[in-house]
């Protein structure tokens, strides 16, 4: 397996910018000359990390290499701080994050490596930030992605929201505000492509919502409660939605290493969720 880490400066996030790529192996009985020149155009998985984390977070902490290598797949795994996956104008010279994947990231690694760009070959997973980035990401560019991996992470009904947890000192909460106060307040917040709850009212009977795989640990005292109040949603609306729902884990990379391997055969529909 080959990985590759490129350092680049980047349009939308006014500055050099990491991204670590896992490419494809060559199989032992192939000719390197007759696999390299082989114009095969191989399965995308944009991969995204978690608050506090970067573009090694995944290479580092699980085997993402060995389950990639196993499916012949690529998977792209970008540096995004603790963005939320968000656009922040007004951080520095900007720091437009949700944009960079889809209008940069995109078609630097579909022009540049052995990358398919049809929808039925791109997938997107994430933990934690990095999931609430992927679920973003696939119902709102629903053209790009057939599925998603949403890991530790669940859509927030932003109806529930009251002023006084906005206000409190909760870490969440905080978060929250600070997202909203970026939009321009808190009805641009909710009008805006981060109220993915409604995103995916609106399209469930559009039928061209990607497919959706959710997992938690039922001792994630941060996702494990959203997620539950989704799993009653999604029910609710008719969302046919896989939830994978582990016993005794927390919001942990021993559970993320388990889920992605889950996440890889939902994608290939394979029957061992």
């Amino acid at each position: 397996m080959a990985v590759l880490t490129m350092n680049f400066e980047s349009e939308y996030l006014k500055g050099n910018n990491t991204v670590s790529v896992i490419l494809p192996n060559k199989q032992p009985n192939v000719t390197p000359e007759a696999f390299y020149s082989s114009g095969e155009k191989y399965k995308v998985l944009w991969l995204l990390h978690g608050t506090f984390g970067d573009h090694s977070d995944w290479l580092r902490k699980t085997n993402i290499e060995l389950y990639a290598c196993e499916k012949n797949w690529i998977v792209v795994m970008p540096g995004a701080l603790n963005s939320n996956y968000s656009n922040w104008g007004s951080f520095m010279m900007r720091y437009d994050m949700y944009d960079y994947l889809i209008y940069e990231l995109m078609p630097l690694v579909y022009h540049w490596l052995p990358a398919s760009d049809r929808r039925e070959d791109n997938y997107i997973a994430g933990l934690s930030m990095g999931g609430r980035g992927a679920i973003k990401y696939a119902v709102n560019f629903p053209e790009k992605f057939c599925a998603a991996a949403i890991l530790s992470a669940a859509p927030i009904n932003f109806s529930d929201v009251t002023s006084d947890y906005l206000n409190s000192d909760n870490a969440q909460a905080r978060r929250l505000k600070e997202m909203a106060d970026n939009a321009g307040g808190w009805d641009r917040f909710i009008a805006s492509e981060e109220n993915v709850w409604a995103v995916i009212n609106k399209l469930v009977a559009s039928s061209t919502l990607p497919r959706l795989f959710f997992a938690c640990g039922t001792e994630d005292d941060i996702a494990y409660e959203n997620m539950l109040k989704f799993q009653r949603h999604a029910k609710e609306i008719g969302l046919d939605a896989i939830f994978w729902i582990k016993e005794k884990y927390e919001h942990e990379w021993r559970f993320w290493d388990l889920a992605i391997q889950q996440a890889f055969a939902f994608f290939l529909v394979e029957s061992v969720y």
